[in-house]
């Protein structure tokens, strides 16, 4: 009962950090080892670099778009960017 009265006082109490930055520095790097390794064994057997291109366009985009979700601000300035352009 007093480790649960601890953890309701604690003033940063219990969140996600933890989590997050497991999965930011494990599960992301292993997963991007894991495409790069797909990309090469598909594309690169056959002799089909332009396709590895294509793909690997399409990587990065995806890596963009992570990018975006795993930083504080970056997102809100890209889109005060964006909304900048079609103001007059």
């Amino acid at each position: 009962m007093t480790a649960l009265i601890t953890l309701a006082q604690d003033p940063k109490g219990l969140g996600t950090g933890g989590v997050r930055e497991w999965i930011l520095n494990n599960l992301v790097p292993l997963l991007l080892l894991a495409v790069a390794l797909l990309l090469l064994w598909l594309g690169g057997g056959k002799g089909d670099n332009a396709g590895v291109m294509r793909r690997l366009g399409g990587v990065v985009i995806a890596l963009a778009i992570i990018g975006l979700a795993v930083t504080t601000s970056a997102g809100q300035d890209i889109g005060e960017w964006i909304a900048s352009l079609f103001r007059a």
